[in-house]
């Protein structure tokens, strides 16, 4: 299996033959290395429905025909638009070809602004457990710190946590690193910093924080090889 973190949130996975991407916000995104129109998918999971986690979901969904999976507020607003999307809730899981998925509480909102000054509720925001080949990846999306952290490291025995340290809209560093301690990945790596004014952060500094090896800054297009 081979992760590449491409900047904000966004996170690709390779795995089984397929490409499943994580929160493909790239237009507008400027700190990542991806191009939309190169861009390649078999999948795409969505954490909330925030513009810089949606991102540029509907146009990569229809031109790779790929399975859109979301909270389901959020893939029935993405299947009125056209894309095939797989519905799920927070505690569900379910198996898919490219892998198992399941979904975790987060604490954020969720909802996506239109262009004429409207909000759409776009359900419960989420965190991510995928698993495939024998390993686990933990993207927790948007979210403040919270004491289940606890129970998710224990229960998963995971092998990378993406983990937000921007502060302002989430986690700040101190509280990721105690979610990093909680959640006993064996590498952490911080996301969601450095793309906003709002939200800038030295992952350095972060990475600092935690037992030596565990954190890895990456920066956009590096892998890790599982």
């Amino acid at each position: 299996m081979k992760v590449t973190y491409h900047g904000h949130s966004v996170v690709k996975i390779e795995t089984n033959g397929k490409t499943i991407f994580i929160d493909p916000f790239i237009t507008g995104n400027g700190v990542t290395d991806l191009k939309v129109e190169d861009v390649k998918a078999d999948a795409i999971l969505l954490t909330h429905g925030h513009t810089d986690h949606v991102g540029d979901t509907v146009q990569i969904a229809k031109k790779n025909n790929a399975l859109v999976v979301a909270p389901f507020e959020l893939a029935t607003y993405l299947g009125w638009q056209g894309v095939n999307a797989h519905p799920m809730h927070i505690g569900g899981a379910h198996q898919f070809d490219f892998g198992k998925v399941k979904l975790t509480q987060a604490f954020h909102g969720s909802g996506y602004v239109t262009e004429d000054k409207q909000i759409i509720y776009t359900g419960m925001p989420a965190g991510i457990l995928f698993t495939a080949e024998g390993k686990t990846i933990y993207h927790a999306g948007d979210t403040g710190l919270f004491s289940d952290m606890k129970l998710i490291g224990e229960r998963n025995d995971i092998d990378v946590a993406f983990l937000p340290i921007g502060d302002n809209f989430t986690m700040g560093p101190e509280d990721a690193a105690l979610a990093a301690e909680w959640l006993r990945a064996k590498i952490v790596v911080p996301i969601h910093y450095n793309t906003f004014p709002a939200i800038a952060q030295d992952p350095q500094q972060f990475v600092a924080m935690l037992p030596d090896g565990v954190g890895r800054v990456l920066k956009p297009g590096e892998s890790i090889e599982l």
